[in-house]
């Protein structure tokens, strides 16, 4: 099986750039617009999360303070995909554990040298 990767973002062209980027280099991407959908699919199994920071419902930082407390995810690399940029929120992320943060718009080839980094799929 392959490597299975969750982009949780609630831009649709955002979803559809990442899967431009992943599919040909042969990752099952799978797709939610918020934290709360993202915590469903998450439940069958996923090796990395690309997160956006701003979306309804649940956010990205409480969608990685969620599957920090899971047992399963807890240990699932993290990257946020987002516009965010301040110090402040990356460091942020980084006590929460997030492994990397990818500023949009984003440059396909960056994108899939930190997923195979991140995924042992180098």
């Amino acid at each position: 099986m392959g490597v299975k990767i969750l982009c949780i973002d609630d831009s649709p062209t955002i979803r559809k750039l990442v899967h431009k980027a992943l599919d040909p280099e042969g990752y099952e991407v799978l797709d939610a617009e918020d934290g709360k959908e993202a915590l469903a699919l998450a439940e069958g199994g996923v090796d990395l999360f690309l997160v956006d920071v701003h979306m309804p419902q649940m956010d990205g930082f409480e969608f990685v303070e969620a599957i920090k407390q899971d047992g399963a995810l807890a240990q699932k690399p993290v990257v946020f995909l987002t516009t965010e940029s301040s110090e402040e929120k990356k460091q942020r992320g980084k006590q929460l554990g997030v492994n990397g943060w990818i500023v949009k718009p984003f440059e396909p080839e960056a994108l899939t040298k930190v997923v195979a980094m991140l995924t042992g799929a180098s």
